[in-house]
């Protein structure tokens, strides 16, 4: 696995426990078809959410958040209809939340946590 590989699962592992700790149910991880990756999928109450996570070492690029751009939102739909016509999930409400985190040497990580971050 590469750095950038290792750094993703990661910010990913922190960020589901992130939204565990808030009371989410993740209910899959990393779920893939031909158009791309859904990192995460979770419940939070009576809604399905769809998360984005970006990790990053620094802001040197900018925050870890500002790397979901318009076109990465436009996939991200794509990929939730999907991931809906693949599974026997209903919810009265779908959101799309970002997740940033930014990991840094001997402290721990900081979650930047966008609910409704577009629609």
């Amino acid at each position: 696995m590469s750095t950038t590989t290792d750094l993703g699962l990661r910010g990913e592992r922190i960020a589901a426990a992130f939204l565990s700790d808030l009371g989410f149910l993740v209910i899959d991880r990393n779920w893939r078809c031909r158009e791309g990756e859904l990192d995460l999928v979770a419940r939070e109450h009576d809604a399905l959410v769809f998360c984005e996570v970006k990790t990053r070492r620094g802001v040197g690029y900018g925050h870890p958040v500002e790397a979901v751009t318009s076109a990465k939102q436009r996939r991200l739909r794509t990929l939730a209809h999907r991931w809906l016509a693949a599974h026997d999930e209903h919810a009265p409400e779908l959101r799309f939340d970002v997740v940033g985190v930014l990991v840094r040497p001997s402290r721990p990580a900081l979650v930047t946590h966008i609910r409704a971050a577009f629609l």
